[in-house]
């Protein structure tokens, strides 16, 4: 293990009513810096830059305006950015903002780019600091919280682990406030169950919840990556962590990592609609690894092209694959149930006999 992506929530260093928790944020960068002088790489996602802006406005909850919203980060983002290198630079650290938007991810060039230049900065000692670009977000491409954000970054550095410092433990068996609950100290399978005990609403500053960290551990114990949630508001944890002890909850990583393309295809990139496929289509991407063809499929949804990424739904509607299509929904419609050997006949050509390459394709 040596390459880390660590998210910091914002009520570990910042609120509202106070800004930026200096002192805390001090605390957190010297537990990373520390990492770093043992050789390892840490990729940080920062929440802050709202609450942060939201001091410098007087205002003392997060708006729901989407307006003031992004004007508070743009205010709270160079004070974000300042404190970080303010502080990682008395431990002989540099670092590096990398701003993104849903947008960024879902393009393949830019996906691509963004890698590279992660992959170059850490090439050359400096850590990385991604956010969320809110300035220029809107609802349409907002990741929604810096968890999946983070989750998304993991994928996209090829990370070893995922650290989520939070302002609880852990995952508990009900929460944390209450009468005998315990942590649980690891997951082996994330179930509707372990969802159920993380619902609820998020922080006064944050977007995010126990509940969205769960959706953004999935994500990347899909990819392959272990993720732990821990307590951010002690010091001296991720070492710990490192050394072989147990903090916090540990989800335990699928047993097959994702290629870095295939990562993207199943959560980079969004779905323009969706085919239907019967029970031996089903069969044959799940345990035969196999490519979508027509004959499988048995509706189509949605209105996309070729090259467009579109969903595989059983016929009760659950979710099977995600890929890249050969064909558009318009030529979907008209070979749909149809054997490859028919494909020129009923369009006049064929691009491929797949609908789906499995190269293309991921099983989710």
């Amino acid at each position: 293990m040596r390459r880390l992506v660590i998210k910091i929530g914002s009520n570990i260093i910042a609120s509202a009513e106070q800004g930026l928790n200096t002192r805390r944020l001090k605390a957190v960068t010297r537990d990373i810096a520390g990492v770093l002088d043992r050789g390892y790489e840490a990729v940080i996602v920062s929440s802050g830059a709202i609450a942060a802006g939201l001091k410098k406005l007087d205002l003392r909850e997060k708006p729901r305006d989407i307006r003031l919203k992004q004007a508070a980060a743009a205010i709270g983002q160079s004070s974000l950015m300042w404190a970080y290198e303010e502080h990682f630079a008395g431990f002989h650290k540099k670092v590096a903002q990398i701003l993104l938007t849903r947008d960024d991810i879902s393009n393949r060039r830019r996906y691509i780019n963004a890698k590279n230049t992660l992959f170059t900065l850490l090439g050359c000692g400096v850590i990385p600091l991604i956010n969320e670009n809110d300035p220029v977000a809107v609802d349409e491409i907002k990741f929604g919280d810096n968890d999946m954000l983070a989750a998304l970054a993991a994928g996209l550095v090829e990370a070893d682990m995922l650290i989520i410092l939070s302002d609880v433990e852990g995952l508990y068996t009900k929460d944390p406030r209450q009468k005998g609950a315990r942590i649980i100290k690891t997951v082996d399978n994330i179930t509707p169950d372990i969802e159920r005990l993380a619902g609820g609403r998020g922080s006064a500053v944050g977007t995010g919840g126990m509940y969205s960290k769960i959706l953004a551990a999935r994500q990347a114990v899909d990819h392959g990556i272990p993720v732990v949630i821990m307590s951010g508001r002690k010091s001296g944890l991720i070492a710990k962590l490192l050394e072989g002890k147990e903090i916090g909850t540990y989800f335990r990583p699928r047993q097959h990592r994702l290629s870095s393309k295939k990562g993207w295809i199943a959560y980079g990139v969004r779905s323009r609609g969706a085919v239907y496929i019967d029970d031996g289509a089903v069969k044959a991407l799940t345990t035969m690894g196999k490519s979508l063809l027509p004959s499988g499929i048995v509706r189509v949804e949605g209105n996309f092209e070729v090259g467009d990424y579109i969903r595989c739904m059983s016929t009760d509607g659950g979710k099977i694959a995600k890929g890249l299509t050969n064909y558009s929904s318009a030529d979907l419609d008209l070979i749909k149930g149809k054997k490859t050997s028919e494909i020129e006949r009923i369009l006049g050509y064929k691009y491929s006999d797949e609908v789906i390459h499995r190269d293309n394709l991921v099983v989710i």
